[in-house]
């Protein structure tokens, strides 16, 4: 066992080297809860080395305590990140509230909810389906990404759809399924999904850095759009590894938890808005682009990550139990060098920097360029260099919005705007309901000395901007752009604008 005297002065390491932040999660050392330093430093290197892979921030809970933490610069612990389908987690768990509320029930019909919504003509399978196939994705209604992107009506729209099978029979992955939910929950208590879980669960866990984004119906959009803080998100994670009990309140009933970690479509993996591991005994809230909370039950243990990076990540979240679980023990493990060693590199780790030098062709700068249409919705670029050596940019969208980054060299500059940042999700009144105040970090770097190069992570959401931006001659650049959330590079010409 640990003496007493080396406990505290461990833990009293943990408080000054972990990063500074309210917390109601408690941090200690991972030995103390029988896990190795040396293990979660080698996840934490493992995440962050994997190439095309922006890890913004990864926590490691053991018996409710945080026992590792990252936030790569220029990410934070402060920042609010965009969990995209997490959010389905958090609607089930409202579901489960209002049935043990006795506010409506797994049979329930969907169509029942919304009689003034129904077509004229009501088919046999639209009248069957329950509140159970939304949660289990087996609604039968063909899925339809571009309905919340011209639509306003979203529920009519959703139940005129064409219902391609039997509900209940075939699974078809569909945010707006859970839009449904939320949208049920709303009508059956008379408060958004964000409202009714802020009045049963996050109010008495003391969640406050969480907000979710409405619909034109003013409906928490359900499948997509909680906007949280690591630590909020680990906290929850925790929740559910509780099985819905904090400091001896039962928020969400434990057997509607159970339910929601229990396999109801065993060839897909999924429970109740939650999928299994592929370990076979975790389960996950998983959103696009790598965003997860982890529940591990039989290693007590809870797994936060937000990121953004393409692919199926399925070598990422191996690399959590392969990393881990073949080294945790039932007891404390002895001190070692390695937990002061994990306390120091935690701060240490920075995304990636633009490559090249410090200086370019000094006449280029100050420049502003007219872009030709782009994705980025940008139309003028502004550039110029600081009496500090950062260059400044400014960015107007066509909606006269101006988006500002300092850009250091080989060092982050942070920026708060109002103008939304770069967003994938082209929902109508997608950030409604969300705080309008964005920061944005910056880099530059020269790779020769007629381009220009700037990278920017929208820091408190999820996008990462990579500009490149070649002077062909004193009249024209071409810019090639680069946004995480898309495709691959493109590149557009530039006019400078004298």
């Amino acid at each position: 066992m640990i003496s007493g005297r080396i406990r505290n002065m461990l833990v009293a390491s943990v408080a000054v080297l972990m990063p500074l932040m309210a917390s109601a999660l408690e941090r200690t050392t991972p030995e103390m809860q029988g896990v190795p330093s040396r293990a979660v430093e080698a996840l934490f290197d493992s995440l962050t080395s994997m190439p095309d892979v922006d890890i913004h921030s990864v926590m490691v809970l053991r018996h409710g305590k945080v026992i590792g933490e990252i936030y790569p610069q220029p990410f934070a612990p402060q920042y609010r990140h965009t969990v995209y389908s997490v959010s389905k987690t958090f609607t089930a768990a409202a579901v489960g509230i209002a049935i043990s509320e006795n506010r409506l029930r797994l049979t329930d019909r969907v169509a029942a909810f919304f009689p003034e919504l129904l077509p004229d003509s009501i088919s046999l399978r639209l009248a069957q389906i329950t509140v159970e196939d939304l949660l289990t994705m087996r609604s039968g209604i063909i899925p339809d990404r571009e309905l919340r992107n011209h639509a306003t009506e979203w529920r009519r729209a959703f139940l005129a759809k064409p219902i391609k099978g039997e509900p209940g029979s075939s699974f078809n992955y569909d945010s707006l399924n859970s839009y449904m939910l939320s949208a049920i929950v709303q009508r059956v208590t008379g408060m958004t999904s964000f409202d009714y879980l802020n009045s049963h669960v996050f109010v008495p866990m003391g969640i406050t850095d969480i907000a979710w984004e409405q619909s034109p119906e003013g409906i928490s959009t359900g499948g997509w759009g909680v906007y949280a803080s690591s630590e909020s998100l680990a906290m929850f994670g925790q929740l559910l590894l509780q099985r819905g009990s904090w400091n001896g309140q039962q928020l969400i009933p434990a057997e509607w938890v159970d339910q929601m970690m229990t396999l109801h479509v065993p060839e897909q993996g999924y429970g109740y808005h939650m999928w299994q591991c592929e370990n076979g005994t975790g389960w996950r809230a998983d959103g696009a682009f790598g965003q997860y909370i982890m529940v591990f039950p039989d290693q007590d243990m809870v797994v936060v990550v937000t990121e953004c990076a393409n692919g199926d990540h399925r070598r990422e979240r191996a690399m959590v139990w392969n990393t881990l679980f073949p080294h945790i023990a039932e007891g404390e493990l002895p001190p070692s060098d390695d937990c002061q060693r994990l306390l120091k590199r935690q701060s240490q780790y920075v995304l990636p920097y633009p490559e090249g030098r410090k200086s370019g062709l000094a006449r280029l700068l100050p420049v502003t360029v007219s872009l030709e249409a782009n994705k980025l919705g940008f139309k003028l670029l502004t550039i110029s260099r600081n009496v500090d050596g950062t260059i400044m940019l400014r960015a107007t969208d066509l909606s006269g919005k101006v988006t500002t980054a300092r850009c250091g060299y080989r060092k982050w500059g942070i920026n708060n705007n109002s103008a939304y940042p770069p967003y994938n999700v082209k929902a109508i009144g997608r950030f409604s309901n969300i705080d309008r105040n964005f920061a944005v970090a910056g880099a530059y770097a020269w790779p020769d000395s007629r381009c220009l190069r700037l990278t920017l992570h929208y820091v408190n959401w999820v996008t990462r901007v990579q500009l490149e931006v070649r002077f062909v001659d004193d009249d024209n650049v071409k810019v090639t752009i680069s946004q995480s959330t898309e495709g691959k590079p493109y590149t557009v010409h530039g006019k400078i604008v004298r």
